[in-house]
C-alpha cells in the first residue's frame, strides 16, 4: 500500500509539471489568390495580403491589413469593392479598419470589365504612419481573391 502511494505521488508530481502542453491551434485556411496577392483566415480574422507597387520607403514588398469578421465584415468589404465597380462617376471610397485607414482607389474606363481598383493602404499609428498602394485589380480578379 505504501508502495502505491509513493508511484502515485511520483506520477502526479511529474504530471502536474510537464514542460511540454498541448495548446489549442486554429486552422489557417488561405481563400483566393490572384498573382502574390491572397487572404487568409485564422479564426475570425481575416488578413488581406497584397504586393505594394509604391511604399513610402520605396521597397515592393509584400503588406497586408486585417480586420475581424464581426458584423459580416468580410462580405461587407467585398460588396463595398464590387459597388465601387459600378459607379458612375468611379470616386475613391475610405475605408477605417482597426490599425488602418484604406482607400479603394478606382480608375475608371470606357468598357466596365477594364475597370480597376487599388487598395491604398496607411496605418492610424502616428509613429510607424506608413502607406503604401497594391497592385491594380480588375472585377474578375477580386471576385477570384474573394473566392467569389
Amino acid at each position: 500500500m505504501k508502495n502505491i502511494i509513493t508511484i502515485a505521488t511520483l506520477f502526479l508530481s511529474f504530471v502536474s509539471f510537464a514542460q511540454i502542453k498541448v495548446l489549442e491551434t486554429v486552422p489557417v485556411e488561405k481563400l483566393g489568390k490572384v498573382n502574390n496577392n491572397y487572404i487568409q483566415k485564422i479564426g475570425d480574422e481575416y488578413t488581406v495580403y497584397y504586393t505594394s507597387i509604391q511604399n513610402d520607403d520605396d521597397s515592393s514588398a509584400l503588406r497586408k491589413f486585417s480586420f475581424k469578421n464581426v458584423n459580416n465584415d468580410y462580405a461587407s468589404l467585398y460588396s463595398i469593392i464590387m459597388n465601387g465597380f459600378t459607379a458612375s462617376p468611379l470616386y475613391d471610397i475610405k475605408l477605417e479598419l482597426p490599425n488602418n485607414y484604406i482607400w479603394l482607389h478606382y480608375t475608371g474606363s470606357v468598357i466596365p470589365e477594364k475597370a480597376t481598383v487599388q487598395f491604398m493602404v496607411s496605418s492610424k499609428e502616428a509613429t510607424s504612419a506608413t502607406s503604401s498602394v497594391s497592385e491594380p485589380f480588375v472585377k474578375d480578379q477580386i471576385n477570384k481573391l474573394f473566392q467569389k
